[in-house]
């Protein structure tokens, strides 16, 4: 499922490219934390506006986050 796959996504570049807690990434993007975490899980679906946070939250464009799956 692609909410899965993209929470996934998430989660491995959370943790390669900032080394961020979810929590902690969560209040640099401005989103509450159990939302995020349950992006992170494949539990929501989730809105184009808030994966472009995400992404920029990341450092990585829409491209790169969507990359390999």
């Amino acid at each position: 499922m692609i909410t899965v796959d993209l929470g996934q996504r998430i989660k491995e570049l959370r943790v390669s490219k900032t080394g961020l807690s979810q929590e902690k990434l969560a209040l640099k993007i401005g989103m509450d934390r159990t939302y995020y975490a349950s992006v992170e899980a494949g539990r929501r679906n989730i809105s184009i506006v808030n994966i472009k946070k995400i992404a920029d939250g990341l450092g990585v464009t829409l491209a790169q986050l969507f990359e390999g799956m």
